[in-house]
């Protein structure tokens, strides 16, 4: 049988794209499908209402690896990014608010207004992150090892396990904490205030269909600071034109390298013979080939959807069915006649510009999740709103502005039978009732609106359970576990069969690691005795 391609991909998001780069620079012949109209996946830039475009899923930039900024030399071609002033803003119930970034000084200063001993100790927290967080970064762009293969795999563990091993006692108990505890529970042995523990406690919450009362959600907070901006650890920024524009310069490079990307591509079936893949069956039954095929979507989609279950075994199966996904979030994005005049702050500033978190304490976190268990979603949920128009004009009419709204604590599966396309008006009212309580004469700037419910996140972009993060982040789902043991090198349980997508370590966000990864597993298979082509 005649193979045309040496790979194909399934998804065009930003790590199908990533892969496909680093193969076709070593020569390989790539095929990347993506069901949608537009490149990019989930980071993608559309326009939901005349003249107003945002970001429709993903929506900010912080873990995009530097080292695939610079291969795919996506900064001669037009990648710019914004810096926030300020990293989040979050409105306190009492009238008053903390300003979260900006430097340490700054940041201490803000602390100061709720409890003295935070500001002073805050230098000793950031510390004591940065050295969990130096493990994680020097871990992200290496193959995690994978049991079951022998020596080779021993030595993989012993290297990467080194930076943990060189670590003090004390640094190391700070890394069981941050794997084992809830974020509350870890908070709670460096802060006092209210205010600043919801501060950081909202990045445990982000994704994660879990309380911040959860085991291991403290891992979740730890997992939203190992990125930077512009050489500036932990910073956070705006991609100017939106995430679309960052996987439309990653589709450029491919495409100058030879790629071939064909949209409106959605795969029904990935074919399989002997134990051994040998392409993929289109939506319309059209049959490619190729001698690999590689899934950017996540574990669930792939092995309980696009292959056949005679061909997986038991065992891998039921692993497949436990490995748990849905993380709770609902994505709207809103075209606005104003910017919202926050009660607190009612001013324009560079508040603004910032991470703007309504959600106070980690009670109202807790109550929020409580409630999304109870009902399918929180009556008073946990808001995230970037106003990215503040830095970037190309986004709408001058005088208006574009919101997203990140929301989370909306259940994955809705009590009682219901679905999602029928309620999903009520809960996106909930949202903007939520926003109102904080910033009078929201609801009245609300030109038009879009939204995607957990359904509609995975009927859109095939995030089962609405998981961003395609699979949830906790300490039995990471590094050599992500998606399964013993498939953790980014190798499936068929010969040909890989996967480079957020399911597979070092997880969710867009990194580009998983892309890249991915592609030095399958070169190294392709030419084991040659090095991976400078990856």
């Amino acid at each position: 049988m005649a193979k045309k391609f040496d790979a194909i991909i399934i998804g065009g998001g930003h790590n199908g794209l990533v892969c496909a780069f680093y193969l076709a620079r070593a020569g390989m012949r790539v095929q990347v499908l993506e069901r949608r109209h537009v490149i990019g996946g989930a980071a993608v830039t559309e326009e939901f209402h005349p003249g107003f475009r945002n970001s429709v899923a993903s929506y900010t930039v912080s873990l995009l690896q530097p080292k695939i900024i610079e291969d795919m030399r996506l900064v001669e071609n037009g990648y710019r990014v914004i810096e926030r002033p300020i990293s989040n803003f979050l409105p306190q119930e009492d009238g008053r608010y903390l300003m979260l970034g900006g430097g340490l000084a700054r940041t201490q200063q803000e602390f100061r207004k709720f409890s003295d001993h935070d500001a002073e100790i805050l230098p000793q927290y950031y510390q004591a992150l940065e050295q969990v967080a130096e493990v994680l970064r020097s871990l992200a762009l290496q193959v995690p090892p994978n049991s079951g293969d022998g020596l080779g795999g021993l030595v993989a563990a012993i290297k990467q396990g080194a930076p943990l091993a060189g670590l003090t006692i004390e640094q190391q108990r700070n890394v069981l904490d941050l794997f084992t505890k809830s974020a509350r529970a870890y908070l709670d042995g460096w802060f006092e205030s209210d205010a600043v523990k919801a501060a950081f406690g909202f990045d445990s919450v982000v994704g994660n269909y879990a309380s911040p009362d959860t085991p291991g959600s403290a891992y979740v907070l730890l997992h939203h600071v190992f990125g930077e901006v512009n050489g500036k650890k932990g910073a956070w920024g705006h991609c100017v034109g939106g995430m679309g524009n960052i996987t439309r310069l990653m589709a450029k490079a491919c495409t100058d390298l030879g790629v071939k990307i064909s949209l409106n591509s959605a795969v029904e079936q990935v074919l399989v013979q002997d134990n051994q893949v040998i392409g993929v069956r289109l939506h319309n039954g059209k049959k490619l080939f190729a001698k690999r095929v590689i899934s950017n979507v996540g574990p669930k989609l792939l092995y309980q959807q696009l292959i056949k279950s005679k061909h997986l075994s038991a065992d891998f199966l039921k692993r497949i069915k436990g490995f748990q996904t849905g993380s709770g979030t609902f994505r709207m994005n809103v075209a606005l006649s104003e910017l919202p005049k926050f009660t607190c702050k009612p001013e324009p500033g560079e508040h603004h510009q910032s991470g703007i978190i309504l959600a106070p304490t980690l009670d109202y976190m807790d109550k929020a999740f409580m409630d999304a268990k109870t009902y399918g979603w929180s009556r008073r949920p946990i808001v995230e709103m970037l106003i990215p128009s503040t830095v970037d004009d190309s986004l709408a009419p001058v005088g208006c502005h574009v919101a997203s709204l990140f929301c989370q604590q909306f259940a994955p599966v809705l009590p009682n039978g219901q679905s999602w396309d029928d309620v999903q008006d009520e809960a996106a009212n909930t949202i903007l009732d939520t926003v109102e309580e904080y910033a009078p004469g929201f609801r009245a700037s609300v030109l038009a609106q879009s939204q995607l419910s957990p359904k509609g996140l995975e009927d859109t972009f095939g995030l089962v359970g609405g998981d961003i993060m395609h699979g949830n982040m906790t300490i039995d789902q990471l590094w050599s576990a992500r998606p399964v043991l013993g498939n953790a090198s980014y190798r499936g349980p068929l010969e040909g069969l890989y996967m480079c997508g957020a399911g597979t370590h070092p997880g969710g966000g867009v990194t580009g690691a998983p892309g890249h990864n991915a592609a030095k597993v399958i070169l190294r298979d392709r030419n084991p005795l040659r090095s991976a082509f400078g990856l």
